[in-house]
């Protein structure tokens, strides 16, 4: 069961890669879009991170579940507006600067919402 997790985690890890990379590489550019990366990183990490909590729950840990409900909260809104936004030729800078901005968030509650890390 542990190798299934670290597994699920690796692959969740690779998805956000993939979707804040195909961010970031637009940062200097004028007019933005939904890329391939973004489309398949957030969709990764969306499932990887369902599939992730399923096998958390299958375990005999604890699992929080207000950081999972919030982390599937952010992820279901990133999932929702890079699949709508998926076949326009452009998205408007704020949509592209929200998307970063959720991106971020969503790591910064897995980081320091985590009893591993505490003191």
């Amino acid at each position: 069961m542990e190798i299934l997790r670290l597994v699920l985690l690796f692959l969740h890890l690779l998805g956000f890669a993939a979707l804040f990379g195909g961010l970031v590489v637009q940062a200097r550019e004028s007019q933005k879009s939904v890329n391939s990366a973004m489309r398949d990183g957030v969709g990764t990490a969306f499932l990887a991170g369902l599939l992730l909590v399923g096998v958390l729950e299958a375990g005999d840990g604890e699992v929080n579940h207000t950081k999972i409900g919030v982390k599937f909260v952010i992820g279901l809104v990133l999932l929702v507006l890079v699949m709508a936004n998926a076949r326009k030729p452009t998205i408007p800078q704020g949509l592209w600067a929200g998307l970063l901005l959720l991106s971020v968030a969503n790591v910064a509650v897995a980081l320091f919402w985590s009893p591993t890390h505490a003191a």
